[in-house]
């Protein structure tokens, strides 16, 4: 048994609770994947709101302390040369690795090559990071839990740097093969990634932002499409402590032939399995306020809601402002988009709400 593998050497009740997390995962999974085939316009707003949370989150993990809010109104009008805070520069290099891996995340291999080029641009704005944005590091360094009172703690310590290399190409090189031959589930592969990355702690600075969008990329990879519609980072901002003890409980044991990451497997999968029911409420909620809908819409829709059945005549004397022209285009989109219903055809069309 390979080092790695013998990390998943668990016990029988882990195994159980493992495949009963992943069952659970991979079933959601082909559910949603026929949603994203048909509704696009709900997604992508969803992929916007989890995208804010994602790189608020992810920053704030690390000590930034930019508010959601703050971040959107920073994406919506910055300017590189306006980025004079090292909070502003850390979320901005964030957006930009995730906006790569949500458009070309088929295209990118998980290489020594590619993964130096994600922190190259992860800290691509960071001045401080100028030095060793890109490369592994040539200092040791730890992995440090940043709290909202501004202390910190040593979580634990990393692989000296002269073993980085090594260890860092054991790694890909495993991933990769045990990926392409399948004789393990990809959500215990990426898991135990993960795992070891952070460990590794590769580079001087960025590796717990860097690790989380690793972590999008290989789940994308993988066919987890719905990870791009729920934050995953926004769970680790509020599971901190579960997130920190989950790492430890394997890192005992670091270089020693007990060393077990169940814990972190679990954590891991129960993460997901977390996302997947925040994901279905955030959705069904969202499809029931009609989504993605201008202002124009939604008063349709919430007329439609009162009166139904409607005709197209009662909507032009309810909204004499709006000419029928806009009016039938928007009832129109309002049927592509499944939020509404229609029987019959021209002057005698009824509307409804879609059940």
């Amino acid at each position: 048994m390979d080092k790695f593998q013998n990390k998943l050497n668990f016990d029988f009740k882990a195994n159980q609770q493992i495949l009963k997390l992943i069952s659970y995962i991979d079933s959601f999974k082909g559910k949603w994947n026929i949603v994203e085939q048909k509704e696009n316009v709900y997604l992508k707003e969803l992929r916007r709101i989890a995208t804010i949370e994602s790189i608020g989150s992810s920053t704030r993990i690390e000590g930034a302390q930019l508010t959601n809010e703050e971040i959107k109104e920073l994406l919506d009008n910055f300017e590189i040369t306006k980025l004079k805070t090292r909070d502003q520069q850390e979320v901005v290099g964030y957006y930009d690795v995730l906006e790569i891996i949500y458009e070309s995340f088929i295209d990118i291999p998980i290489s020594k090559n590619f993964i130096q080029q994600l922190h190259q641009r992860l800290l691509k704005y960071s001045t401080k990071d100028d030095r060793h944005r890109g490369n592994y590091k040539n200092l040791s360094n730890k992995v440090i839990a940043n709290y909202p009172d501004g202390t910190q703690k040593v979580i634990f310590n990393t692989t000296e740097p002269h073993l980085v290399e090594n260890e860092m190409t054991a790694l890909i090189d495993w991933t990769n093969q045990q990926l392409k031959i399948k004789e393990i589930h990809p959500l215990v592969i990426i898991g135990l990634f993960i795992y070891e990355f952070l460990s590794i702690h590769p580079f001087q600075d960025g590796n717990g932002r860097l690790s989380r969008l690793l972590t999008n990329l290989l789940l994308l990879k993988n066919d987890y499409q719905f990870i791009q519609y729920v934050s995953f980072e926004n769970l680790i901002e509020q599971k901190k402590k579960s997130y920190y003890e989950a790492l430890m409980d394997g890192q005992k044991d670091r270089y020693t032939d007990n060393e077990r990451i169940n814990s972190w497997i679990i954590f891991f999968l129960s993460s997901l399995g977390t996302l997947i029911q925040r994901l279905e409420q955030k959705y069904d909620v969202f499809k029931s306020k009609g989504g993605y809908l201008n202002d124009r819409q939604k008063r349709i829709k919430e007329f439609i809601e009162i009166e139904q059945p409607i005709k197209l005549a009662d909507l032009v004397k309810a909204i004499p402002e709006i000419s029928i022209h806009t009016l039938k285009k928007d009832l129109q989109y309002l049927k592509t988009e499944q939020i509404i219903a229609s029987i019959g055809k021209n002057r005698g069309t009824i509307y409804m709400i879609k059940e």
